[in-house]
């Protein structure tokens, strides 16, 4: 039984060592994203302003 239960505590280490990845990467991907969002909108506001200033009223 001694091999077993060292099986399962390999497997379960190995999970939980792939949830801690897994939650690393995601966490990374997502403020990567939340700040391309962020910069692509400040963008698109800028580009608004310009234009609106280029067209005489």
């Amino acid at each position: 039984m001694g091999i077993v239960t060292r099986a399962g505590d390999w497997s379960f280490k190995a999970f939980t060592a792939g949830l801690g990845l897994a939650t690393i990467y995601l966490t990374g991907t997502f403020s990567f994203n939340v700040y391309r969002g962020l910069s692509w909108h400040n963008a698109q506001s800028k580009l608004e302003i310009e234009e609106s200033e280029e067209q005489p009223e």
